[in-house]
């Protein structure tokens, strides 16, 4: 009876300890990386808290440190955003990327996948009229840029450049003046960080990775990225953007090995 009373105790204590628990809400925590890193990215540019304005979600504990999901949601869209820089503190090349967004986007809701090293926060400074405005989220992950790709590199890389896009229909309702889209993009690219092992020799694959990207509606640009080694294999962006009524969207992709990849992606179907 007593080694009953002591396991089912045992039980109990388990049941309330934090395995159990919810997951806490996981805003920027306090950072000396981020102090001796903010004058290279922003120099003397002052930066103000997000506020009600955008928010930034990312998963406390990610499911593959390789693929951490990160949503920009825009909250108040009175102010508009004109571009972002994604910053991953911990991460060897902490800039991830460097967006411009037209107006079509707003408000803006965008999405895209990055890789974790290290438990670090993952901040967003958006572009405004009135200056930087910033938020982010602390993420626990690790191993993210020097994971395994998950294709061979000959297999990868013969591969690289195809595109697929992939439409959510309207949104925004009817309210709406011009009728709003959602729309992912995928696109194959092995995006070598140049801290991962070739599983077979063991010796490391030189970065190669996507470093431009623009995406258009016609002639008419939705959005443009600088990106860095910190994009995950395989991009894929989800966005909201004002429909103009052209019949594609068209994206071209740079690589650092000087490929150019260029698809026009016909909105009315799976391409």
């Amino acid at each position: 009876m007593a080694r009953y009373l002591l396991t089912a105790a045992a039980l109990l204590a388990l049941g309330a300890s934090p395995l159990w628990a919810e997951e806490p809400e996981n805003p920027l925590e306090p950072s000396e990386t981020w102090s001796e890193l903010q004058y290279d990215v922003v120099g003397d540019a002052e930066i103000t808290e997000a506020g009600d304005l955008f928010t930034v979600d990312a998963p406390y504990r990610a499911h593959d440190a390789a693929t951490v999901p990160v949503t920009i949601t825009q909250t108040n869209p009175d102010t508009p955003i004109t571009g972002a820089t994604v910053v991953i503190d911990e991460n060897p090349a902490p800039v991830a990327a460097e967006f411009e967004f037209s107006s079509a986007m707003a408000p803006l809701d965008f999405e895209m996948r990055v890789r974790v090293n290290q438990y670090s926060n993952v901040r967003v400074l958006a572009e405004t009229p009135d200056g930087l405005r910033m938020a982010g989220r602390f993420v626990k992950a690790s191993g993210g840029c020097s994971a395994p790709a998950s294709r061979d590199p000959e297999l990868a890389l013969a591969s690289a450049g195809q595109m697929k896009l992939r439409q959510f229909g309207e949104t925004g309702g009817a309210a709406m003046s011009t009728p709003r889209r959602e729309a992912q993009i995928m696109i194959r690219h092995p995006n070598y960080s140049g801290l991962q092992r070739d599983q077979i020799t063991q010796l490391f694959i030189p970065a190669h990775f996507i470093d431009e990207l623009e995406v258009m509606q016609g002639d008419e640009l939705l959005f443009s990225m600088t990106g860095g080694i910190s994009i995950s294999e395989n991009p894929v962006f989800r966005f909201s953007y004002a429909d103009n009524g052209s019949e594609t969207l068209r994206v071209r992709a740079h690589d650092t090995e000087g490929n150019v990849y260029e698809r026009e992606l016909s909105k009315s179907a799976e391409s």
